[in-house]
């Protein structure tokens, strides 16, 4: 086993080589490096063909197993509850900084931009309502095929809360599910090992498109952005971690570093999905409290990205010489989290959904759109990271609240006494296909029992 691990130890290695390369072939060939988008774009497609079988198996047997229905709703609800209140600070400190900064101020609109803008009005969010009808797949298998989070959620949930009123004749169904979740981590496993490939590709292409100039008279509103999501991921989230768990947040990220350099070299939080979900569960949180808390977080919550919106659409007013009052800002902006619900993870959603909700409410904005497009892939990266920590985040706190996380083997794997298995992403019975054979035949018995408690925690 350890040397199986020390291969992916030189996997991630490369991940990072890979970067650096990327980078450099992207400053010295431009035209080169923009023709090696691909292979950025392939690999997060074979990230992306993964994510609905996980979340299905990994609902499934969450809900499946847990006795009571209710306990599924509580969780679900304290997560929605949460995810509202935190979009809600995002978004408030969001638009007080942008507006500290004015980071517009100063900048022309041209014609060429004007045209970009307009150009992303074309992929931009639709109506709350038609989001709400969205939900609903056309079929049972649609939601797999069509690769929709939000409705493999819902089936999941479906499939599950069925198993669950089965009782003792859901169980070898349970088990059924245990083993193809098996199968789809390994495949993830085999995937992984293009991370250096489709992460050279992606940032060789930003940079080749991009280059230094294009950054320069934008440079106040990314790096205002970063210092925000800084604040707001270290000072927010940090602190309500240590107050309500008692887990460092640093810890809890050192854990997950390897995601991050993930989602880093990617520009897309989806990369992360299947491993965040395997490595909640192996840190001791149950698996209905993950099973609910991490999907509908990818949909719903979206720190990273209110506090673009905010920045972004007040960029966009004061470059536009259109500056929005105090109402204005507040109604556009609640418009626009609530219209990029279920486009958390797809990179350049933000862009849309910025560009949709000033077309909605403020037409003459719009032009402005086409300044973001040249930095948002940057942005896009920040936006990504701060909405996986605060997915990280959410799992940990709402395990803590309903008391479905093992305190004591969250220390242990905090600490790096029970490491995570990095080539099959399944560690040695805590993994993600959630029980070894024991457990597999006793589903019920070890219903809503937080992960590291259902056998001994040692390796």
């Amino acid at each position: 086993m350890a040397a199986r691990r020390e291969r992916t130890h030189y996997l991630y290695l490369a991940v990072i080589a890979a970067v650096v390369l990327g980078i450099a072939v992207g400053f010295a060939a431009p035209d080169v490096a923009k023709g090696l988008k691909p292979l950025g774009t392939g690999f997060v497609n074979l990230i992306k063909m993964m994510i609905s079988p996980v979340i299905f198996c990994t609902i499934v047997l969450g809900v499946g197993s847990v006795r009571k229905a209710a306990k599924v709703g509580a969780v679900g609800g304290l997560a929605l509850g949460y995810f509202m209140v935190m979009s809600t600070v995002a978004l408030a400190i969001g638009l007080v900084v942008g507006n500290l900064l004015q980071p517009g101020a100063g900048l022309h609109i041209t014609a060429e931009t004007r045209a970009a803008g307009e150009q992303q009005t074309e992929g931009a969010s639709e109506g709350t309502a038609d989001f709400l009808l969205g939900i609903i797949p056309k079929t049972l298998v649609s939601a797999f095929t069509e690769g929709e989070v939000l409705q493999t959620l819902l089936v999941a949930l479906l499939a599950g809360f069925a198993l669950q009123a089965m009782g003792r004749a859901g169980e070898p169904v349970l088990r059924g599910v245990g083993h193809v979740q098996r199968l789809v981590f390994r495949i993830l496993a085999m995937i992984m090992w293009a991370a250096p490939v489709g992460a050279f590709g992606a940032i060789a292409a930003v940079v080749g498109s991009t280059g230094v100039d294009a950054l320069k008279s934008l440079a106040v509103i990314m790096l205002g952005f970063y210092a925000t999501c800084v604040v707001f991921v270290f000072a927010v989230l940090g602190g309500l971690l240590r107050l309500v768990a008692g887990v460092s947040v640093f810890a809890l990220f050192r854990y997950l570093a390897r995601e991050f350099l993930l989602i880093l070299s990617t520009s897309s939080s989806e990369s992360a999905l299947p491993r965040l979900i395997a490595k909640m569960e192996h840190l001791g949180v149950s698996k209905p409290v993950v099973g609910i808390t991490v999907p509908t977080g990818y949909s719903f919550n979206l720190d990273g990205t209110a506090i673009y919106l905010t920045m972004a659409a007040l960029f966009v007013a004061e470059a536009m010489g259109q500056p929005l009052a105090l109402g204005d800002q507040i109604s556009l902006l609640v418009f626009m989290v609530i219209a990029s619900k279920g486009a958390a993870g797809v990179t350049g959603a933000g862009l849309a959904t910025l560009a949709g909700g000033l077309q909605s409410h403020k037409p003459a904005l719009v032009d402005g759109v086409g300044l973001i497009v040249g930095i948002d892939r940057f942005m896009s990266e920040a936006r990504a990271l701060t909405n996986f920590a605060g997915n990280a985040v959410a799992t940990v706190l709402i395990g803590t609240w309903t008391r479905e996380i093992d305190k004591e083997r969250a220390a242990e794997v905090l600490a790096g006494r029970a490491p995570f298995d990095e080539t099959t992403l399944l560690d040695d019975g805590h993994g993600p296909a959630g029980e070894d054979a024991a457990a597999a035949d006793a589903p019920a018995r070890t219903a809503g029992r937080p992960t590291g408690a259902e056998e001994p925690t040692g390796h």
